[in-house]
């Protein structure tokens, strides 16, 4: 259970600043990537690449669900989708 929610170790980002927290969250929660991953471990017979890929889109499509999306890199609460919370 709880390595269904290691991608949110990229949040440590935001202890540099907003535009690192954002590009480090985006790295870890953006599905393309997790796609390449997986298809590489697919490609390679990797089993290691194809858990990590799989984790990796569960992990951002379950972030999508709940309404946060990729980050702007000016505040951690403006995302693609919109603003989180109130405003």
């Amino acid at each position: 259970m709880l390595l269904f929610f290691s991608p949110d170790i990229s949040m440590t980002g935001y202890l540099i600043n907003t535009r690192m927290g954002a590009y480090c969250y985006n790295l870890f929660h953006y599905k393309a990537i997790a796609l390449v991953v997986l298809a590489l471990g697919l490609l390679t017979h990797n089993n290691a690449l194809v858990a990590v890929g799989t984790l990796l889109i569960a992990h951002s499509s379950f972030d999508r669900m709940m309404g946060y999306g990729l980050k702007y890199n000016d505040d951690f609460q403006h995302t693609n989708l919109g603003w989180m919370g109130k405003k």
